[in-house]
């Protein structure tokens, strides 16, 4: 057992005998439970001492590539723009240090990522199926990275191969691949992959009719939140709590869509986010967790942000960790990941909200909060490095495989310039 910052011995283990010894306590009661497998094989060897293995990392050479395309982060709509420039800029910086051609489509010129000198190339051409579909024909790129320009550019390489555009011309999604993406973005897909490792969503059915929902949320229960179907911006949506109120939300809802989703109230609730990086072999760590001021209810982007969070008990906080890296390795993510959490202040019930299989508007936070530069290390994870072998760029003598000591607090305040609008 080598600690692989500074070379040290941290325990041994015979290569053919069934004995085994570490320095440190892999019990780790308040957590973290990362080493809780070496209480496996101390017991396989109790059951069976001829079949006495090691758990080892397996090596595999990064990818040779000499062309990779990047979906930009796009014009200044929801889903795409300026937040997501840092995380494109630090993918593109990662491809230059390989050697590798940085093919950039992005049609917002107001970005770093599209300044002169960074990617070899450039088109400013809109990210949709339609626009990179006849960009890889002309351009002809090894591989692709998807999770560096926010949704748009998870919805376009969705797209692009359910077209069977990427196997036509043989382009090679680096990073999380799309069954992985689809996993996380079909609400179905991902319930029941919460599910099978024994974790929650929030209760949640469709209707089609007043009647509908008023049954679905007799089986959620009072409160429920009501909302819109194929909408933007909370359309016809809001909090019953009764059948009154919700008969009033849904005929307003109705109006502009076809179906109402009747979900369970966390209302109230603490919103939790932890930004997870995970690697091929299978090596994933925490970040920086975040914890927003305003409860559940409150939108992400109007609320002040806090890393790390400030009212989590080290059980509660440890217990969220486990989740997070247990989800994020049952979804099979590749490089960097966000999950977000619902927390009852009353009770230690929480709720999976969703998972981002991409670099989100926190990870820029959580950048510049730690040191930890993620985009840049998700980037090198793509192209088939990992964590243990990168260096820390802060530090340049221990890995990138380590969790940031919690020697900071930074908050992210939402600021609305009026005086454009004057």
């Amino acid at each position: 057992f080598t600690n692989a910052n500074d070379g040290a011995n941290e325990g041994i283990a015979h290569a053919v005998k069934p004995w085994m010894s570490v320095q440190f306590h892999p019990e780790a009661a308040g957590g973290p439970t990362d080493t809780a497998f070496l209480f496996d094989d101390f017991l396989k060897i109790l059951t069976s001492a001829q079949c006495h293995t090691l758990t080892t990392i397996k090596y595999k050479h990064p990818n040779q590539l000499s062309r990779v395309l990047v979906l930009g982060s796009g014009g200044l709509t929801i889903g795409q723009a300026g937040e997501f420039d840092y995380s494109g800029s630090q993918a593109i910086k990662a491809l230059r240090e390989q050697h590798v051609q940085s093919i950039l489509v992005n049609p917002n010129i107001a970005t770093v990522q599209t300044s002169k000198g960074l990617a070899d190339q450039i088109f400013f051409l809109p990210v949709t199926p339609e626009f990179v579909t006849k960009l890889i024909e002309k351009v002809r790129p090894d591989g692709l990275f998807a999770a560096f320009g926010g949704q748009t550019a998870l919805n376009c390489a969705i797209q692009l191969h359910k077209d069977g555009v990427l196997q036509k011309y043989g382009v090679k999604v680096l990073g999380t691949q799309i069954d992985a993406i689809i996993a996380t973005e079909d609400r179905a897909i991902f319930k029941a992959g919460i599910e099978a490792v024994g974790e929650s969503v929030a209760a949640s059915e469709c209707a089609d009719t007043i009647e509908e929902a008023k049954a679905a949320a007799g089986r959620i229960g009072y409160p429920v939140l009501v909302r819109a179907a194929f909408a933007l911006g909370g359309l016809g949506s809001g909090f019953a709590a009764n059948d009154e109120e919700l008969v009033k939300l849904c005929t307003k809802a109705f109006v502009n869509s076809p179906q109402v989703i009747i979900d369970e109230c966390l209302k109230g609730w603490k919103e939790l986010e932890y930004e997870v990086m995970r690697d091929s072999k299978d090596n994933c760590l925490v970040v920086c967790n975040m914890e927003n001021l305003d409860p559940m209810g409150i939108h992400t982007g109007e609320s002040v942000v806090v890393a790390p969070s400030q009212t989590l008990s080290d059980d509660e906080y440890n217990k969220l960790r486990e989740v997070a890296i247990k989800v994020i390795r049952h979804f099979g993510i590749v490089g960097e990941a966000n999950i977000q959490y619902a927390l009852d202040p009353k009770s230690k019930t929480f709720r999976i909200i969703e998972v981002n299989p991409r670099l989100s508007r926190s990870s820029a936070l959580a950048s510049k909060a730690t040191g930890y530069p993620l985009a840049y290390i998700a980037a090198k994870i793509a192209l088939g490095h990992d964590l243990v072998s990168l260096r820390n760029l802060v530090t340049r003598s221990t890995t990138a495989c380590f969790e940031p000591s919690l020697d900071y607090v930074v908050a992210k305040v939402p600021r609305w310039d009026l005086r454009k609008f004057s």
